[in-house]
């Protein structure tokens, strides 16, 4: 037994030398063929192609932009088996996500997809108000809105247009993802967006004491939205042209469901629909084509407010044969606005800027301190007549006002000003200095309105300030305990 054992283990060390030399000259045979059979594949000239991806804008019809993207695994000359696939799916993977993120191309629609989706615009309305329709379209929950051309563009132009503007992606705007035509109108697919509009989040008319943005904290938020988007609409798009949104309203405002965020719409829509002349100047007069109502029914999505004709209280373009319009055409004017957002300069020349842009801006603003509508009319018994009243003047006659009707001061009458349905509950010298950018905004004079990037940085600080004061609000549990039982 002795003997045998030491045998035994005598013999062990010879048999795993010589299967580990064995097994060393087989892995150096194996390398030398490897590297004999190998020079082909250098680093600099890889036997398998570069993976090309070509991302082609779908709106463009004269170039398509070529991207190529190289391996890791093909960057190196050894043969890997394992490495080789896990390296390809991590590749596969980070690609999946980069594509997730990055806009899609645009889509040209044929207008028998539109059709098809919306049962020939017959189906339900999505907004009554307006002429859209909730849809699937290539696999997209979208929305569809009805527009009417200002004046006629190409296909070639609509499709250069379309593949610019679809460039852009903020969070805080409503993606385009394209569009149709049909005759003398231009079908504008957006992504949908769950939610409601800021007019009837602030305006309940079933129950007009209740609104979802009861706390200071979630105006502010939407404040903030709000003016990093019509930012990011102006100066920071990375296009090689001035965008104007000229349809900044409450009922163009999404409060989304649940985070009660805010999302502007219509995006890019001023300049698909021609409302602008070239060069760079969007939303304007048409002065050889037919003359449009000052909002056409449908032409706004979810407006609440539908301006029919026969009252003229906006001054429109002058012209020589103003006198002659008879009462049924009184209320037609050569551009397209909503009473109550619309400045000065826009209601004297129908030529949409950046600055009334910012003028809008600033009635929405205003609108969401006070929950009010912009305009307001009330019947004056004495007078016999209808006495206008709108919210740049009652919020002027609040921030900057004499205090001769006993307010209290200024505080006071900002206190009284605000929506009552935020119950005090709020920062007042935030919301003071809030509103007078919101005065700011909308100044008479265009040149005197502030740059929405410096009304962004101001709002931006308001809501930091605002943060802070909710935070200190908070009552500190582990210092006062409250109990309702006897003594």
């Amino acid at each position: 037994m002795c003997k045998t054992k030491m045998a035994v283990d005598a013999a062990a060390p010879t048999s795993r030398t010589r299967s580990s030399s064995s097994t060393t000259a087989a892995s150096q045979s194996q390398s030398d063929s490897t590297s004999r059979s190998r020079p082909a594949q250098s680093p600099r000239t890889p036997q398998t192609p570069r993976q090309r991806l070509t991302f082609t804008a779908g709106a463009s019809t004269s170039s398509s932009s070529s991207y190529y993207y190289s391996d890791p695994s093909f960057s190196s000359g050894a043969n890997y088996t394992g490495g080789t696939s896990s390296s390809s799916l991590s590749s596969r993977t980070s690609l999946s996500s980069l594509r997730d993120s990055l806009s899609q191309n645009p889509h040209i629609y044929d207008i028998s997809e539109i059709r098809r989706a919306t049962n020939s615009f017959l189906a339900k309305p999505y907004s009554p108000s307006s002429s859209c329709w909730r849809c699937t379209l290539r696999g997209s929950d979208t929305i569809v809105f009805q527009r009417k051309f200002r004046r006629k563009i190409e296909i070639d132009q609509l499709k250069e247009l379309l593949s610019v503007i679809c460039r852009s992606n903020h969070t805080s705007v409503v993606r385009l993802l394209g569009a149709s035509t049909s005759g003398d109108h231009i079908y504008l697919v957006y992504e949908f967006v769950k939610g409601a509009n800021l007019a009837d989040c602030l305006r309940n008319s079933r129950n007009p004491e209740f609104t979802v943005l009861s706390t200071w904290i979630s105006r502010i938020r939407i404040a903030t939205d709000l003016a990093h988007a019509l930012d990011y609409v102006h100066n920071k798009t990375g296009l090689n042209m001035t965008l104007v949104h000229n349809h900044f309203t409450s009922s163009s405002v999404i409060v989304t469901d649940p985070s009660l965020n805010a999302k502007i719409c219509h995006f890019g829509a001023a300049q698909l629909c021609g409302e602008g002349g070239g060069e760079g100047e969007f939303g304007g007069r048409k002065p050889s084509s037919k003359i449009t109502t000052l909002r056409e029914k449908g032409e706004t999505a979810g407006a609440s407010e539908e301006e029919e004709g026969g009252d003229d209280t906006s001054s429109a373009t002058a012209s020589p044969r103003r006198p002659e319009l008879t009462r049924s055409d009184s209320g037609e004017m050569q551009f397209q606005g909503v009473r109550g957002y619309m400045s000065p300069e826009f209601q004297a020349t129908g030529v949409a800027t950046q600055k009334s842009d910012v003028y809008a801006f600033g009635v929405v603003i205003l609108e969401l301190l006070s929950g009010e509508e912009p305009m307001k009319y009330r019947y004056d018994k004495a007078k016999g007549s209808y006495i206008r009243t709108t919210l740049i003047e009652t919020a002027t006659r609040a921030a900057l006002g004499d205090g001769g009707d006993g307010g209290g001061g200024r505080e006071g009458r900002v206190r009284k000003w605000m929506d009552g349905r935020l119950r005090d509950s709020f920062p007042v010298e935030v919301a003071e200095r809030l509103v007078r950018i919101a005065l700011e905004c909308v100044h008479v004079e265009a040149d005197k309105r502030p740059d929405m990037g410096r009304v962004a940085g101001k709002i931006s600080r308001l809501y930091i300030d605002s943060v802070k004061w909710s935070e200190s609000m908070n009552m500190p549990t582990d210092q006062i305990s409250v109990s309702l039982a006897p003594r």
